[in-house]
C-alpha cells in the first residue's frame, strides 16, 4: 500500500513556523482534499513531502520511504506544484520527452498523456504560447507520465475553463478508483466538494481536521428547512407553538434551523398553512469550513489579513 505519511512535520523559516508539528496520512483509493487559506502551509507541506525543502523536524514519506531515496521517482510519484515550471522555449511534447528520458519512460507514453490531457493538437507549439489552462494541463500530463501510484497536485484547477474543471474532476475520481493515492490542494471549497472523499484542513501550519468530507460537513452544519408561504404570520405561529424558530430572508423565504422537512411539513400541513416551497437546505463544505475556522481567533485574524 503506497500512502503518504506525515509525522510531526515542522518547517521553520527564521522565526516563522510555516508547518507546525503536522501529522496525517493520505491513503490510496480516494481523493484527499488539502484545504486552507493562502499561507496555511499547504504548498510548503507538499514541497517537504517531495524533498524540495528539508524539514526542521519530523518526517514525510511515500510508501514508507523519503522521496529522495526513490529510484526513477516519476514512476512512483507524479506532482504538479507550479504550472510555470516548463521551459517556455520547448514545445509541450519536448518538455515531456525530456522528463520521460530521465526516468526511462517510453516515448509512446508521452503521446498517451498528451491525448489524455487534451494537448495533442498543441503538442508541437512552444510552451510560452500556452494559456494558463494549457500549462496546467501540461503539468498534469507530466505528473501522469510515469503512471505513478501517488499523484500530488497543487491548485490544479487554476486557469481551467468550466470544461477543463469537469475533465479534472473526472480524472481525479478515475485515478482514485484505480487505487492510486491522490492529494489535491485547493482553496476552492465548492470545487473540492465535487471530487474529495477525505479532507485534511490546515490553519497556520497546524492540522485543523483530518476526516471524511461528509462527516466534516455534517458535524459542523446543522440541518435546515427552507420554506416559502403566502401567510408568514400563520407559519411563525405554528412553528413557535412547536418550539421552532423561523428566520425570514430578504427574498421572502424562511429558514427553520435544526429541523427536518418531514417534521415541518406535517406541522404546517396540519395547521392549513399555505406552502409554496418546502425543501431541505443542503449543508456545504464552505459552511463547514467557515464554522471550523471561526473557532480559532488566531486563524481568523490570519484569514482576514490575507
Amino acid at each position: 500500500m503506497t500512502s503518504i505519511d506525515v509525522q510531526a512535520l515542522t518547517k521553520e523559516y527564521g522565526t516563522r513556523r510555516a508547518v507546525d508539528a503536522l501529522t496525517f496520512r493520505v491513503l490510496p483509493g480516494r481523493v484527499t482534499g488539502f484545504l486552507g487559506p493562502n499561507g496555511a502551509g499547504k504548498s510548503t507541506t507538499m514541497r517537504l513531502v517531495l524533498g524540495l525543502d528539508r524539514p526542521t523536524s519530523g518526517t514525510a514519506t511515500i510508501g514508507g520511504r523519503p522521496y529522495a531515496t526513490l529510484d526513477e521517482p516519476l514512476r512512483h510519484v507524479g506532482a504538479l506544484l507550479d504550472a510555470e515550471a516548463a521551459h517556455g522555449s520547448r514545445t509541450g511534447r519536448d518538455h515531456l520527452r525530456v522528463l520521460a528520458a530521465s526516468n526511462r519512460v517510453s516515448v509512446t507514453r508521452v503521446d498517451e498523456v498528451l491525448a489524455e490531457t487534451g494537448l495533442t493538437s498543441v503538442a508541437h507549439r512552444r510552451v510560452r504560447t500556452y494559456s494558463l489552462g494549457m500549462r496546467q494541463r501540461l503539468g498534469i500530463a507530466a505528473a501522469l507520465l510515469g503512471d505513478p501510484e501517488v499523484v500530488m497536485l497543487d491548485e490544479p484547477s487554476n486557469g481551467l475553463d468550466p470544461e477543463g474543471i469537469i475533465w479534472l474532476r473526472e480524472l481525479l475520481r478515475r485515478l482514485a478508483a484505480e487505487g492510486r493515492t491522490v492529494l489535491v490542494s485547493s482553496h476552492l471549497m465548492n470545487e473540492t466538494a465535487s471530487f474529495a472523499d477525505q479532507l485534511v484542513v490546515l490553519g497556520r501550519g497546524r492540522l485543523l481536521a483530518d476526516t471524511p468530507m461528509r462527516e466534516f460537513i455534517h458535524a459542523r452544519v446543522r440541518p435546515r428547512v427552507r420554506i416559502r408561504t403566502t401567510d408568514g404570520t400563520a407559519l411563525t405561529s405554528v412553528l413557535t407553538a412547536h418550539g421552532h424558530d423561523a428566520v425570514r430572508h430578504e427574498d421572502g423565504h424562511w429558514t427553520v434551523p435544526e429541523a427536518r422537512v418531514d417534521d415541518i411539513g406535517r406541522l404546517v400541513s396540519a395547521a392549513g398553512v399555505p406552502i409554496l416551497e418546502l425543501a431541505s437546505e443542503e449543508a456545504t463544505l464552505e459552511q463547514a469550513y467557515l464554522d471550523l475556522t471561526a473557532t480559532s481567533a488566531e486563524f481568523t485574524a490570519l484569514h482576514q489579513e490575507a
